[in-house]
C-alpha cells in the first residue's frame, strides 16, 4: 500500500530522502515544518511527529516514525499526530515503525535523538505560549532518571520533592546544582551532569557556576550550605518517600486482538505463532506497558487508521494513557514485537534470479559461448580496510593439552583442523604498541584444548596487565584481520595433539591427517599476495567451485585448476601458495572444461559442483548494548545513538555487527568480571538478542578500556584522551565540566612518533608498505620455472611502471626503525660523520630501495641502534669526529648498505646451518652482512638488482642459498 503525491500532505514533501531529524508540529490539524533550531524544543500543550532518516551500510535508507503528544495536548491534536505519522509511513512505502510517544514516558530511541536531554515548557500552539520575562529568573528544580539516556521532568521548588533514590538539579539565577540521592548509580550522577551542561548553555548563555551536593553530606562545605539554604536549610530526607504510582497494566499475559470495522475482537491462543496474523487485517497485541498495532501489507490506509483509533480506545478503557503504542508493518517487524510469538519464520531476500543467472553464465562459458553480456558488469574490486598495521611481529602456539609448542618461520601459518592455536601480534598504534592475543580453533580440535588455550591466552592478558585486546576465533570464521596477520595461511585436514589422536582412535575413525605424499585438494582464496588461503577440502569433485582455483597432489603428481570464472590474480595466488604446500615440484594447469582423465580419476571421478562463490558473513551497521550479570543471568540494554561518551567505565559494553562482536571493559569493572569478559560474549551470541540469528562461533573481541584498538575505535568519533582518564564516570565529566580541559590523564609509556615506523601509524594500512616477508619452505631448493641467473636477466631489464601491480614493491625505509636505546646520540654522531664523508665520493650510493626488517632479533645494543639519521646544517661534517672503525672503505658497485655501518661476515656463518653462526644479527636479513663481491658470487646479482625483486623472488633465492 503507498500514498499518490496528490493525497500526500504538502508538507511531507521530500520528506525522509536524507539522513538526518525531521519535525513537525499539528497545528490546525495540519502538519507545519519545524525549523532545524527548534529541534529538540517541545511544548507540553503540543503534539509533534518527528522523522528520523539513517543511511545504513547498504546504502538504503531506514526511516522511524514517532509522534510525541505533551501532556495538555488535546485529544484531537493527538489522534491528528496519529493519523499523520501512518500517512507519512506510507508514503515513504510503509516499512517505517511508528513509535507513540507520551510526554515523560518516551523510548530511550526518541530520547537518543535529542542527547543529552528534552525539556518540555508550558503553552502550546493553541492555549498560546507562555514568554518568561528575561529581567526575573524563576528557579527550577528537576529529576533526572536514566542511565543512557535521561528523562528529565520538572518537579515542585520543595523539600518534599527530594528523595534519596533519584538525581536532582536546581537551577538557580547564578548557580546550578546537581543532589546526587544516596541510592543514585554513578552512571545515573554522569549522565545528569550532561543535563546540567545543557541548561547551562540553554538557558544561562554557557556562564554560571556549578556546584555538586552529595545525599547524606552536612553543611561540610559553602555549596552544600548555599544549597539547602534554598530549602530554608538542612533536614534529612525520610528514608521512604512518596513516589509517582505505576500504572496498573492488568495484563498478566499478551493478548492478541482482531480489528474490524474498528472493533478490536481477541483471539484466544497459547502460544502465539505467526500463523495466526494475516496479511488482509489489522492487529493490536496487548503486552501491558506497550500495545503493539500490527499492520497487514494488503491493508488499506483507511484499515491501518481504524487500528490505531482502535488502539487509543482501548488503552482510554483501560486508563492506561501511558502505555506507548508501537505500529509495525508486516514483513519490517521490530524485534520486540516478533520475541513475543513462540515462532517466528526469519525473513530472507530473494536470491534465486542471481544464483540462476551464474549458473547459466557458468555453463554457457564453458561450451565457450561469450557472457561477458549475460553477467552483470564486474565493479571495481573493493578491498575491506583492514584496519589494523599488518608489519608487526607474530607469534604462534600450537597446544597439545596443558602444553603449547611456539612455532617458527613457516609453520607458523599452517594450522590443522583438529588442533588448538594461540597467536600473540604485537604491532604499532596510534599511541604505543599493541597486542592482539586470540584463540583459534579447529572445527575438529577437542574440548579440553580449547579449554586450555582459552585459559593460557587468558594468562596472557592478564600478564599484560589486560592492556592487550582478545579474540576468540573458530575455523571458518576468521575475520580479514586475522589473514591479513598472517598474510600466507594454510589450513590442513586431522591434526597433531594427542587429545585429536586418542579421539579418533577411540570412535574407530581414520586419521585423514595431512602427509606430503598423500591425496590432497586446497581450495585457493584471498584478495592477493599479502591476504592468501590455501584450504584443504575433500578430495573428490563436489568441492570444486568455479570461483575458485584448487590445487591437487597425489605423490609426485601436482595440478593447478582453474574455474570458469576465476581471475589471473587468482591463479597467480595458486603459484605462490604452492611454495608452502609442494615447493619443488612443476604442477599440470587445468581449465575447467578441459580437464585430464587422471585428473578426474585422482577425485574419484566427475560429478556436480557449485558455481557461486562461498558468501562471507556481511557485516551489519553496529549496535550497542550494555550488559549487566546478575546471579549468571545476562541482561542487556539496547544504547540507540550512540558515541564515546556512552561508554561508562564502570560497565561492559557489546557492540554488535552481527560477523562480529566487541565487548569493551571499563577500568572501574572488577577484575573477576575482566577475567569472565569472553564467557559474556559467549552467552550475548547464545542468547541472540535481535533474533538475528548469529552464530555461536562468531568471533568474540574483548577490548579494554586505553587500549583501544584501532578496528575498534572506527565505530565511533574517537577521543583517545577521553578513554586514558583517571576516576569514575561522573569525576571524569565533572572535572570536563567545571575546568572546561580533559582532566590528567594515565600516564601510559607511549611509543615513539610514528614516522619512526615510516608513517604508518593509521588505521587503513597502504598494503605497498608492508614490510613482514612471507615465510617459505626451507626445502626449497629453486626458483619454479626461473633459474636464479634469468631472473637477474629479467630484473634488469624490469619496468618498474610496469611491475605486476599484486606483488607490493619495495619501501625505502632506515633499517631497524624500531630501536630506540639511549645510546642513540652517540650512534647519530657516528651516522652523521659517515654520511659527511660518503658525500665526498665520486660515486655517491643510490636511495635505498630494498625493504629492511622492522625489528631485530638478536639483543645486541650495538645493532639494536638508529644506523642512519641526516643531521641538518652546513657545518655538520667539521663539527663530528669520525671514527676510522665506523668508515667502511668497501663501496665497490653502489652497494646500499655497506654505509649503514653493519658488520660483515662470511657466508659460511650466515647460513640458517652453520656449526658457528654469526652473533648479534637480523635472522630475517642474513644477506645483507655479506660483503659485495661475496654477494655477487653467490647471488649472481648484486645487491642493488636483487632488491629490485619482488620480495617473495628475494626470499626464494634465499631459500636456495641457506639464508632463510
Amino acid at each position: 500500500m503507498s500514498v499518490s503525491l496528490k493525497n500526500l500532505d504538502p508538507a511531507f514533501q521530500g520528506a525522509g530522502q536524507k539522513a538526518g531529524i525531521e519535525m513537525w508540529r499539528i497545528e490546525n490539524f495540519r502538519p507545519v515544518p519545524v525549523p532545524k533550531s527548534s529541534f529538540g524544543k517541545f511544548f507540553s500543550g503540543d503534539s509533534y511527529v518527528i522523522l528520523k532518516t539513517s543511511a545504513l551500510r547498504t546504502g538504503a535508507l531506514h526511516h522511524d516514525i514517532h509522534y510525541w503528544l505533551g501532556n495538555d495536548t488535546s485529544q484531537d491534536e493527538s489522534g491528528t499526530a496519529a493519523i499523520k505519522a501512518v500517512e507519512l509511513d506510507a508514503a515513504l512505502g510503509g516499512r517505517a515503525v511508528q513509535y507513540r510517544e507520551i510526554q515523560g514516558h518516551e523510548t530511550e530511541k526518541f530520547l537518543s535523538y535529542f542527547k543529552p536531554c528534552i525539556i518540555p515548557q508550558e503553552g502550546g500552539i493553541a492555549s498560546g505560549f507562555k514568554h518568561v520575562d528575561a529581567a526575573e529568573y524563576q528557579t527550577r528544580l528537576y529529576v533526572c532518571r536514566g542511565k543512557h539516556v535521561v528523562i528529565v521532568k520538572e518537579v515542585p521548588f520543595a523539600r518534599s520533592s527530594l528523595s534519596h533514590d533519584d538525581i536532582f538539579i536546581l537551577d538557580t539565577q547564578s548557580k546550578i546544582f546537581q543532589f546526587n540521592g544516596s541510592n543514585s548509580s554513578i552512571q545515573e550522577r554522569a549522565k545528569a551532569l550532561e543535563v546540567v551542561q545543557y541548561i547551562k548553555d540553554t538557558y544561562h548563555s554557557g556562564k554560571c557556576e556549578i556546584a555538586t551536593v552529595e545525599d547524606g553530606r552536612l553543611m561540610a562545605d559553602a555549596d552544600t550550605g548555599e544549597f539547602w539554604g534554598f530549602f530554608g536549610g538542612f533536614a534529612p530526607l525520610p528514608r521512604k518517600t512518596a513516589t509517582e504510582e505505576p500504572e496498573s497494566t492488568n495484563v498478566s499475559s499478551y493478548k492478541l486482538f482482531r480489528v474490524e470495522k474498528g472493533e478490536a475482537t481477541v483471539i484466544d491462543a497459547d502460544p502465539l505463532t505467526r500463523e495466526l496474523i494475516d496479511t488482509y487485517r489489522c492487529y493490536l497485541l496487548d503486552c501491558g506497558t506497550e500495545v503493539f498495532v500490527w499492520m497487514g501489507r494488503s491493508t488499506s490506509l483507511d484499515q491501518r487508521k481504524a487500528a490505531i483509533s482502535a488502539a487509543d480506545d482501548m488503552l482510554r478503557k483501560l486508563n492506561r494513557h501511558k502505555s506507548r503504542i508501537t505500529h509495525v508493518i508486516e514483513g519490517f517487524e521490530a524485534v520486540e514485537f516478533r520475541s513475543k510469538f513462540d515462532t517466528w519464520p526469519q525473513s530472507t531476500n530473494a536470491t534465486l534470479c542471481e544464483d540462476g543467472r551464474g549458473k547459466v553464465a557458468a555453463l554457457l562459458k564453458r561450451q565457450g559461448i561469450n557472457v561477458k553480456g549475460l553477467l552483470k558488469s564486474e565493479t571495481a574490486k573493493e578491498e575491506t580496510p583492514l584496519h589494523i598495521d599488518c608489519t608487526g611481529n607474530l607469534q604462534v602456539w600450537r597446544i597439545d593439552g596443558q602444553d603449547k609448542t611456539l612455532l617458527t618461520g613457516s609453520d607458523q601459518s599452517k594450522f590443522y583442523t583438529g588442533d588448538s592455536y594461540i597467536f600473540q601480534y604485537s604491532y604499532p598504534g596510534e599511541a604505543r604498541d599493541e597486542n592482539l592475543i586470540g584463540t583459534w580453533f579447529g572445527k575438529q580440535s577437542s574440548e579440553e584444548d580449547k579449554v586450555s588455550a582459552t585459559s593460557q591466552a587468558s594468562k596472557m592478558v592478564e600478564s599484560l596487565k589486560f592492556a592487550a585486546t582478545q579474540v576468540r576465533l573458530y575455523e571458518g570464521n576468521e575475520p580479514i584481520q586475522f589473514f591479513a596477520i598472517f598474510q600466507s595461511f594454510i589450513m590442513f585436514k586431522g591434526g597433531l595433539s594427542k587429545n585429536y589422536k586418542n579421539y579418533i582412535a577411540e570412535k574407530a575413525l581414520p586419521d585423514d591427517t595431512y602427509a606430503d605424499d598423500a591425496l590432497a585438494l586446497f581450495r585457493v582464496q584471498g584478495s592477493g599476495p599479502e591476504n592468501m588461503q590455501a584450504i584443504q577440502v575433500e578430495p573428490v569433485a563436489s568441492s570444486l567451485n568455479s570461483s575458485y582455483v584448487y590445487i591437487l597432489q597425489h605423490a609426485q603428481s601436482l595440478f593447478i585448476w582453474s574455474g570458469s570464472l576465476t581471475t589471473s590474480e587468482s591463479q597467480e595466488l595458486s603459484e605462490r601458495l604452492l611454495d608452502h604446500i609442494k615447493p619443488n615440484v612443476q604442477p599440470k594447469l587445468q581449465k575447467e572444461g578441459a580437464e585430464s582423465e587422471q585428473f578426474w580419476q585422482l577425485l574419484g571421478g566427475k560429478s556436480e559442483y557449485p558455481t557461486q562463490k562461498i558468501a562471507r558473513v556481511a557485516e551489519n551497521d553496529p549496535r550497542l548494548f550494555s550488559c549487566t550479570v546478575t546471579k549468571g543471568d545476562l541482561k542487556v540494554a539496547e544504547v540507540h545513538n550512540f558515541n564515546q561518551d556512552d561508554l561508562m567505565t564502570e560497565d561492559i559494553f557489546v557492540v554488535n555487527c552481527h560477523s562480529e562482536i566487541y565487548l569493551w571493559v571499563g577500568k572501574q569493572v572488577e577484575s573477576k568480571s575482566k577475567m569472565n569478559a569472553l564467557s559474556i560474549g559467549e552467552k550475548f551470541l547464545e542468547r541472540d538478542f535481535l533474533h538475528e540469528k548469529l552464530s555461536t562461533q562468531a568471533p568474540i573481541y574483548v577490548v579494554m578500556e586505553g587500549n583501544e584498538p584501532s578496528f575498534f575505535t572506527r565505530f565511533f568519533s574517537w577521543d583517545s584522551t577521553k578513554s586514558a582518564m583517571h576516576g569514575n564516570s561522573f569525576q571524569r565529566k565533572l572535572s570536563i565540566l567545571k575546568n572546561g580541559v580533559t582532566p590528567v590523564l594515565d600516564q601510559t609509556p607511549k611509543r615513539r612518533s610514528p614516522a619512526s615506523y615510516g608513517g604508518r601509524a593509521v588505521s587503513t594500512v597502504d598494503k605497498s608498505q608492508r614490510s613482514r616477508s612471507m615465510s617459505f619452505s626451507p626445502d626449497r631448493v629453486r626458483v619454479r620455472g626461473r633459474s636464479p641467473a634469468f631472473n637477474a636477466l629479467a630484473a634488469t631489464f624490469e619496468n618498474p611502471n610496469s611491475r605486476n601491480l599484486s606483488t607490493p614493491p619495495p619501501v625505502a625505509r632506515k633499517i631497524y626503525p624500531k630501536s630506540v636505546t639511549p645510546d642513540s646520540g652517540i650512534l647519530t654522531q657516528k651516522s652523521a660523520t659517515i654520511t659527511a664523508i660518503s658525500s665526498t665520493f665520486d660515486q655517491p650510493a643510490p636511495a635505498r630501495t630494498f625493504l629492511p626488517p622492522r625489528s631485530l632479533k638478536a639483543s645486541s645494543p650495538e645493532l639494536n641502534k638508529p644506523k642512519r639519521e641526516v643531521i641538518s646544517g652546513p657545518n655538520s661534517a667539521e663539527e663530528l669526529k669520525p671514527k676510522p672503525d665506523t668508515i667502511r672503505e668497501d663501496l665497490q658497485e653502489n652497494d646500499i648498505e655497506d654505509d649503514e655501518g653493519l658488520t660483515l661476515h662470511p657466508y659460511d656463518r650466515l647460513t640458517i646451518t652453520s656449526s658457528n653462526p654469526a652473533p648479534d644479527i637480523d635472522v630475517t636479513k642474513r644477506e645483507t652482512y655479506l660483503s659485495s663481491e661475496e654477494f655477487k658470487q653467490k647471488f649472481g646479482m648484486s645487491k642493488t638488482v636483487f632488491y629490485k625483486l619482488p620480495k617473495w623472488r628475494q626470499n626464494k633465492l634465499k631459500m636456495s642459498l641457506q639464508l632463510f
